[in-house]
């Protein structure tokens, strides 16, 4: 769930929470791919670059939060920002393939958007956090699955605190999260691949090498993806 959403089409339903069926989901176009990593991990430079290299192959799915927005952020373009209640309904009704509670806030990933996405006939980015990794593997969407390692704890609370949003009690609890979130990435068999992020140019090699082969793959398969 990253702040660069900007860059992505607003192809997604304007509604906050668009109600579908409650039925298993099916998996009718590319396989999702998830990124999964720390939040000052580098995920968004990653994908910042895999998005400016193939403009026409991916599609991000907007995620709803009960949070407030930050400076800058537009309701439909960064995340669909609802009330508690709301999102609570739309759970029980089914409507979401993963959520996950931080900081006192609801975050979560809708059907509907992926299966937008997938319409499109393009792939759909997933950035979510472990527990939703744990759930997303429960549908029959297929994933890829990828985890962003970071450099060090000590990097990443050096990140957190140049961005100036953290308040000590929520870097706290980010640090606290990130190292579950550590061990749950590094524990063989949770992802399909792993890339440790010391390096931006070196990590985004690996990482974009690694999707395109994964493509590539589903295209003899007799998926139709376009890689540009």
């Amino acid at each position: 769930m990253i702040s660069f959403l900007f860059i992505v089409n607003r192809a997604l339903s304007s509604s906050a929470l668009t109600s579908v069926s409650s039925k298993k989901m099916s998996a009718p176009g590319p396989r999702p791919l998830v990124l999964c990593g720390p939040s000052g991990s580098g995920k968004s430079t990653l994908l910042k670059r895999l998005f400016a290299e193939f403009p026409n192959t991916f599609g991000f799915s907007i995620s709803h939060t009960t949070r407030k927005p930050r400076e800058g952020e537009e309701h439909g373009v960064h995340y669909y920002f609802v009330e508690r209640p709301e999102m609570e309904a739309a759970i029980a009704g089914d409507e979401f393939i993963e959520t996950a509670e931080f900081t006192g806030n609801m975050y979560g990933t809708s059907k509907a958007a992926v299966r937008e996405i997938q319409a499109q006939g393009r792939v759909c980015i997933l950035d979510i956090e472990q527990k939703g990794v744990e759930q997303i593997r429960r549908t029959d969407l297929n994933p890829i699955l990828i985890f962003n390692n970071p450099p060090s704890i000590q990097e990443l609370e050096r990140r957190l605190r140049l961005r100036g949003s953290e308040t000590e009690e929520s870097l706290k609890k980010r640090l606290n999260a990130a190292q579950v979130e550590l061990d749950y990435g590094l524990t063989p068999g949770n992802f399909h691949k792993i890339i440790n992020n010391v390096d931006i140019d070196v990590a985004y090699e690996e990482f974009r090498n690694f999707v395109v082969q994964e493509l590539k793959q589903q295209e003899i398969q007799g998926v139709p993806i376009s890689l540009n």
